[in-house]
């Protein structure tokens, strides 16, 4: 997700008063740090976290890992890192990388067709906007596999019998979140400069979503994308969207109307509040159990900009909040060097102030009905949506899990107010739109609350900035300030795992990337009334985060109390804290019972309890993970905390994205910016992948999905 032209989130926009919990690490004994265990087979379930580091590193031996409680087994051997080639400054193989026994395909790549009259993609790059409208996106990140059958839905509880092997699925449908894009190389041997609104139009559309249909060849194990499939679909920066939920129709979305057209955006009046135009830096995912995507907009702030100070004052809202609310969710001056607010208007947080409010939601999309029209669901809160993650508890209540991902912010749940209907599916067409949304307080004895995020309780009021609910979902960082949640380091994917083989503890966990900010000099905290300088924060260590200049990330995860998703506590341990196991420093040796790993990012369970864990560092093998080289995605064992690397990858990519078809038996991954050190000039400067793993023409990296399948046809990462 962070390339070298995409922001690291390493500023802090965070600056409340509020206690850290490593605030609180000093007075926490070791015994109490253990996580509480009360599933079946306790025994096995035993936290290794307070276990001495060296003695948990290097463990994984070739011999399958074993089933047990709530868990199918591992059944393959680690890899070897992809570690950099000092004579040549690249890594050893540009390309993806999977064990023996398994093949690893290009299915598709930034540029290709996927709907009816998209042409084929160009080396040089110089296609314009109304092509990139019609072909798949660039930089892909989260994505989830709809099955088909006969080219018709397969309803989710056909297709999802969790933790059996699934019915075998030949097709289905794939949406594909497309995060950002590098302008460098999108934009041909020009580049961005002179910038043009037919450069922006061409960057709006390379972002957002791409939803398109696959299917499986007769004959063989290898998949193919229907480039005229009537499900093939783009959404894009300027894809109209419906707005809804409690924030709907209010005072602070409704900014300026424009027509937009390829040549121009022009002012034609204001929104009324439902409306919206767009989706950006669509990160990680999620969907529902009814069968609808979720994709969701995290550095969307980046987008904005500005040329002069002065700002075009809104009636009834003061300029200072309006400014206020800016900073504190990143919103500057020059964004982050996309430059659209100098062709756009749109893009213009001084003349068109409320823009910024349309972006970081949590966007429903229906890939099933291509006509529909896709929805920012603003009770789920807005801030840099990373993922969410649904649970289901034993009376059908439903529950989403998500992060904030930067530095210090925060981890939040949502409730739905109505049980979800698994017998009718249009009866959940509207259930996101009415719950309760809690943002999480960790302590320092291993438990937690949920506090509610509602107006008039916690101190969510008028005379505290928030007028009414709709507010304080728009304001969703400074209600969290507000209530005193716990800063974190980086709250990125979240993961449920399966309730399979006597396992009936709801257990969530959430990758935690990085915060080299925690703990460091001088010393400061988030202020609880929301302000914000622009993110100089610099929390100390606490019981959830306890690393000093945490570069390398830990994992986190936690159990509902009472078994359901309705509950106001929890309890909650440290899964495991990434690093490398050559290193001497206290701080970067990492607790892993495995293979080392850095930032971890993407993270994903399957059907089977296989937790599968996806880093996002630098890529280039250089410094900090010169031992750990490329970015990779590995495979955990949640019971004994035993992990083994799966895949690397690409030189200068990340890892991200995580899908399977409802039989296990293939799973899709993503390459994201694959090459990025390369220029206008010269694009294949460190990379040419996916050229280089056989797949299109030469001329530039391509951001792509890959395909994986085992050579025996059995089950990815199974016995």
């Amino acid at each position: 997700m962070k390339g070298r032209f995409h922001p690291k989130n390493d500023v802090s926009l965070n600056q409340s008063g509020n206690e850290s919990i490593r605030d609180v690490i000093e007075r926490m004994g070791m015994k109490r740090r253990r996580f509480i265990m009360t599933a079946v087979g306790t025994s096995v379930l035993t936290v290794l976290g307070d276990v001495t580091v060296n003695g948990l590193l290097q463990t994984v031996e070739a011999a399958p890992i074993p089933p047990s409680s709530g868990f199918q087994g591992i059944g393959f051997e680690s890899i070897k890192p992809n570690l950099l080639n000092p004579a040549t400054g690249k890594l050893e193989k540009d390309l993806v990388s999977v064990p023996d026994g398994y093949k690893a395909e290009v299915l598709i790549a930034w540029g290709d067709p996927i709907m009816p009259g998209a042409p084929t993609w160009s080396p040089d790059a110089t296609q314009d906007a109304s092509a990139q409208e019609k072909q798949y996106g660039m930089h892909s990140d989260g994505m989830h596999f709809f099955p088909l059958s006969g080219g018709r839905e397969v309803s989710n509880r056909t297709a999802r019998r969790v933790g059996n092997q699934g019915p075998t699925v030949n097709s289905g449908i794939i949406c594909v979140n497309h995060e950002y894009t590098q302008e460098t190389i999108l934009h041909g041997s020009e580049g961005l400069t002179p910038v043009t609104i037919a450069k922006v139009r061409k960057s709006q559309a390379a972002h957002g979503v791409s939803i398109f249909e696959v299917s499986k060849t007769r004959f063989g194990n290898s998949w193919t994308f229907e480039r005229n499939s009537p499900y093939g679909r783009r959404l894009t920066a300027n894809t109209e969207m419906r707005v809804s939920g409690p924030a709907a129709g209010n005072a602070l979305l409704k900014s300026k109307k424009f027509n937009i057209t390829s040549t121009g955006s022009v002012q034609i009046g204001v929104n009324d509040g439902f409306t919206a135009y767009g989706t950006v830096n669509n990160c990680a995912n999620g969907y529902t159990p009814w069968g609808t995507y979720l994709t969701c907009e995290e550095n969307w702030n980046g987008y904005f900009g500005h040329l002069d100070e002065t700002l075009v004052s809104t009636p009834g809202i003061p300029d200072a909040e309006i400014l206020a609310a800016q900073a504190r969710y990143g919103v500057t001056k020059n964004g982050f060097g996309y430059r659209w607010h100098e062709a756009d208007p749109r893009f213009n947080n001084r003349t068109n102030p409320l823009e910024p409010h349309l972006f970081g939601w949590v966007v429903e999309v229906d890939p099933y009905n291509p006509q529909s029209k896709p929805v920012k669901r603003t009770a789920l809160g807005r801030f840099k949506h990373e993922s969410v993650q649904y649970v289901v508890d034993d009376q059908n209540r439903l529950a989403f899990y998500m992060g904030c991902d930067e530095r210090n912010e925060y981890i939040y749940k949502f409730v739905c107010s109505r049980p979800y209907n698994p017998r009718a599916r249009g009866a959940n067409s509207n259930l996101l739109d009415d719950g309760i949304l809690y943002v999480a307080k960790f302590n320092d004895d291993g438990t937690g609350q949920w506090i509610a995020l509602v107006h008039g309780q916690n101190g969510l009021t008028a005379q505290n900035g928030f007028r009414n609910q709709g507010e304080v979902l728009i304001k969703t960082r400074e209600a969290a300030d507000r209530v005193g949640a716990t800063m974190m380091d980086r709250p990125e994917w979240t993961a449920a795992r399966p309730r399979i083989n006597g396992f009936q503890e709801i257990e969530v966990y959430c990758t935690l990337t990085n915060n080299s900010r925690r703990g460091t000099n001088p010393a400061s905290v988030n202020n609880p009334d929301g302000t914000t300088a622009g993110g100089s924060a610099r929390p100390p260590v606490d019981a959830a985060n306890p690393r000093p200049d945490n570069r390398y990330g830990h994992i986190i995860r936690w159990r509902e109390t009472g078994r359901t998703v309705t509950a106001s506590s929890f309890s909650w341990d440290i899964f495991l804290e990434a690093g490398d196991s050559k290193r001497t420093e206290a701080n970067l040796v990492g607790n892993i019972n495995g293979d080392d790993l850095s930032s971890p990012d993407g993270l994903w369970f399957d059907d089977f309890g296989r937790l599968w864990i996806q880093t996002d560092h630098s890529g280039d093998g250089k410094g900090d993970v010169s031992n750990i080289g490329s970015n990779t995605m590995s495979c955990a064992d949640p019971n004994t905390k035993e992990v083994r690397l799966f895949l690397t990858s690409p030189t200068d990519c990340e890892v991200t994205g995580v899908t399977s078809t409802p039989d296990g038996k293939t799973m899709f991954i993503n390459i994201q910016h694959p090459g990025d050190s390369g220029d206008a000039t010269n694009p294949n400067l460190t990379s040419n992948w996916p050229h280089s793993q056989g797949y299109g023409p030469d001329g530039r990296p391509r951001s792509a999905t890959v395909v994986i399948t085992r050579n025996d046809g059995g089950i990815i990462g199974g016995l």
